[in-house]
Order: structure tokens, then sequence, then C-alpha cells
């Protein structure tokens, strides 16, 4: 029996997790887990038209740029690993030996928690489509008939992080995560991102708008947490619990 806390974080492209849950995995290490983020692919295709805009450019150095954004980025937040599964973008495409790689993984890291994108996002349909197989991966970890006399998976929470355009994806947050006592990290992270750098002020901007609803939420002008920076989830399954 072990005490160890872990959770895992399944994003499409390699600067996602930074964006969406950057906040989420730097507070979690402070409070102890181990955090390991799988990246699916690099987006190296579609998210990375700054670096294609540059003279001579190629796909192996596009990869190697955005690897390396990702990793830097991943130090920031104190990710205990960041993976790389390199099975590429526009469109994101996973076998069937791709999701047992990511079955073992999971089995691997046994997360108390996940993370993934929303479940529909009509501008990026490999954002959808990872958490389509974050899903599946948790179904087939749970399975005691998958790999018999493997450690199986218990029942962890799938939190659906922000996407870009909330009214179009259906997503609906109900929690609310204060990360101002990392968000230092978290915006060292996003510095990392520089193939988007136009995307630096909108997640910060993100980031303080959500605070809004974390204090508000917390309990507003009558005693709530003076929030400056917070992150919004989806949970997918129900909570079990003794009390509210």
């Amino acid at each position: 029996m072990t005490d160890k806390k872990t959770a895992l974080v399944i994003s499409a492209h390699a600067a996602d997790f930074v964006w969406r849950c950057g906040g989420a995995i730097a507070l979690h290490q402070k409070l102890g887990y181990e955090v390991t983020v799988v990246c699916l692919s690099y987006g190296e295709r579609g998210e990375s038209a700054k670096l294609w805009k540059e003279p001579e450019m190629t796909l192996d150095k596009v990869k190697a740029a955005r690897r390396k954004e990702a990793e830097n980025a991943a130090s920031a937040l104190n990710v205990h690993d960041i993976k790389f599964m390199d099975l590429g973008d526009y469109p994101l495409e996973l076998d069937r030996d791709a999701k047992d790689r990511l079955v073992d993984i999971v089995r691997s890291v046994q997360p108390a928690f996940m993370m993934s994108h929303s479940k529909y996002d009509p501008y990026n349909t490999d954002h959808m489509y990872a958490t389509q197989i974050a899903m599946e991966v948790r179904m087939i970890a749970q399975a005691w008939g998958h790999n018999p006399g493997e450690k199986v998976l218990g029942a962890p929470q799938l939190y659906l992080f922000e996407p870009h355009q909330t009214e179009q994806m259906g997503w609906v947050p109900n929690v609310f995560l204060d990360i101002t006592d990392v968000w230092e990290n978290k915006r060292a992270a996003i510095e990392c991102m520089e193939g988007q750098h136009h995307l630096w002020a909108y997640y910060t901007n993100v980031a303080e708008n959500r605070a809004n609803h974390f204090r508000r939420n917390s309990g507003g002008q009558a005693g709530g947490r003076a929030a400056k920076y917070a992150e919004g989830f989806q949970a997918i399954y129900p909570r079990c619990v003794d009390e509210l």
C-alpha cells in the first residue's frame, strides 16, 4: 500500500496543458502530488504557425522547438514527468497500439484524478478527440480482463479544462481552483511558449476572470477568499461523499 498521490493530464498538443491547467499542475505538485503530463502530439502542424514562418523550417525542427518549449514549461510548473507520444496532429489519431500504450501509462500512474479537454470543440477536433481517448483509456484501465494480473485503475475524476471559446463548446465549469499561490509558476510556463505569444495575455485574462468567479462562489462580499487567479474545470463523473 502506498500513500503516494498522483494525477494525470492528457494534453492533445504540447502547449495545451500550460494554458488550461498549468496552475492546477503547479498547485498539486506543491501539495505533494506527482503530476504526469502526456502530450499526445507536439502540435507541429496546426499550432506552430510562428515557427513555420521562419526560413528553411522543417517538420523535425518544429517538433524539436515545440518539445523544448513544453519541457521548459513543465520545469516551470515542477511537473513530475512529461511524456511525448508524437502521434501527429490535424488530425490527431490513435490506433489500438497507441491506445494500449496510453492505458499502460494510466495504470502505471494510478491517478487520483485526470484532466483533459472539453467534450466538444468545433474549432479544434483534436481537442475533443483527446478527451474521447481519455475517457476510453480510463475505461480500459479499469477492466480486469485487460492484461490480467496488472493493477486495475480505480475511478479517478476526469476534469475538463477550459476551452478557448466556452460558449461554443458547451463547457460548463462546476469547479473553480484558486491558483494565486502558484500564479508566478504558471506565468513563467506561459512565457516558455514562444511560438504562441498571442495567447499570453489571453490566458492571463482568463485566470483573472475565473478568480472573480472563485471569489463570488466562495462567499463573495460576505467572506469569500480573495483569489487573484483561478482556473475553471468541468467534472464529468459523480462525486461520492459522506457529507456536503
